[in-house]
């Protein structure tokens, strides 16, 4: 399964981890960024992985963010 990930950058740190664990469950992921904990807005990420998802080049998506609320109403 093809899985998009994206985070800003108070979330980099956890998408990272959250990565790895999909890929040590045998998932290919699909970076949307982030990718450094330098300060960015996260709407880029959230809706970049939302693209990802809605346009079937991955089959799921993982957005994290320092509250989630934000990067989740980008992403849908």
């Amino acid at each position: 399964m093809r899985i998009a990930v994206g985070s800003d950058h108070a979330g980099f740190e956890l998408k990272e981890a959250v990565a790895a664990h999909v890929r040590d469950a045998g998932h290919e992921v699909v970076d949307c960024g982030t990718y450094s904990a330098d300060r960015v807005d996260y709407p880029d990420f959230g809706a970049a992985v939302g693209r990802s998802v809605a346009g079937g080049d991955t089959e799921g998506g993982i957005c994290v963010c320092g509250t989630g609320i934000g990067i989740a109403m980008a992403a849908n």
